[in-house]
């Protein structure tokens, strides 16, 4: 029976260490030029900001990514893996208001509005 219960508590740490969060956030987009034309299967710098408190608000974190796109000019990237410019993505209060993620390839600036956790 004592193996049984030894047994039964390492899975349940096994399990609950790898189902922790990641920090990192998940993000996609489809890459169009200026005659809303796709981009595929070429890398894409990327400039990725956390603005607080607005769409317009101040940039609390800002990066840079190089993705490749794909034949349907989708890259997907982890917001927190780029190379850091401002702050640390590590060291945002999700707590503090409202967060908004802005991103940048080229000319083109697009705005989306994320959750705080």
């Amino acid at each position: 029976m004592r193996k049984i219960y030894y047994l039964a508590l390492l899975l349940f740490v096994c399990i609950s260490a790898s189902s922790q969060s990641q920090n990192n956030m998940s993000y996609q987009a489809v890459i169009r030029n200026s005659s809303n034309n796709l981009i595929t299967n070429q890398a894409v710098g990327m400039r990725i900001s956390i603005l607080q408190g607005s769409a317009f608000g101040t940039e609390v974190y800002v990066e840079t990514q190089n993705p490749t796109s794909n034949i349907n000019g989708l890259v997907t990237l982890e917001i927190g893996n780029g190379t850091p410019t401002l702050g640390t993505y590590n060291g945002l209060n999700w707590a503090n208001g409202s967060y908004f993620v802005k991103t940048a390839s080229g000319n083109l600036f697009l705005i989306f509005a994320v959750s705080p956790l």
